[in-house]
């Protein structure tokens, strides 16, 4: 089952509002699960900093960002969606922990309802953490970075 079918199928979900379903076709059995309350999916080995520094086990929402901004400032998602770090798949990630960047220089995309959002750098700085893992579910206020 490839992901576009699994995009389908969530989109189902949510459509006809389930909490569970469970696909089986010849060789695979996918279940998706959705609740009230979010967990967060840890970052691959590699691409983010200490993911305990973006948030302490659960998605951190725009009011709890204040303890990821205590060590710089926590850019955080403009609306729900999935986070990808690359402009396309196994591309090259647009920014990584350590880059430099510039005021309106593209981080990363969240994509809603099949649109493509940018999220620029709102000023200079340097990316000291990334929160989000590449195809993870964020909403709105969710840490996505922490720059100093």
């Amino acid at each position: 089952m490839n992901e576009k079918e699994i995009r389908k199928y969530a989109g189902l979900m949510k459509e006809l509002d389930l909490t569970g379903l469970e696909i089986t076709n010849d060789e695979t059995k996918v279940r998706l699960e959705r609740g009230s309350e979010l967990v967060s999916v840890l970052p691959s080995a590699g691409t983010a900093g200490d993911p305990a520094a973006c948030d302490t086990g659960k998605m951190q929402k725009k009011e709890g960002a204040d303890a990821a901004a205590s060590e710089g400032k926590t850019i955080t998602s403009p609306l729900v969606g999935i986070f990808y770090a690359a402009a396309e798949e196994n591309g090259k990630p647009f920014v990584a922990v350590g880059d430099h960047v510039k005021k309106g220089q593209t981080l990363c995309i969240v994509e809603a309802m099949k649109l493509l959002n940018e999220v620029t750098a709102e000023e200079d700085g340097v990316i000291k953490q990334i929160c989000a893992s590449n195809g993870q579910l964020v909403e709105y206020g969710t840490a996505l970075f922490v720059m100093e």
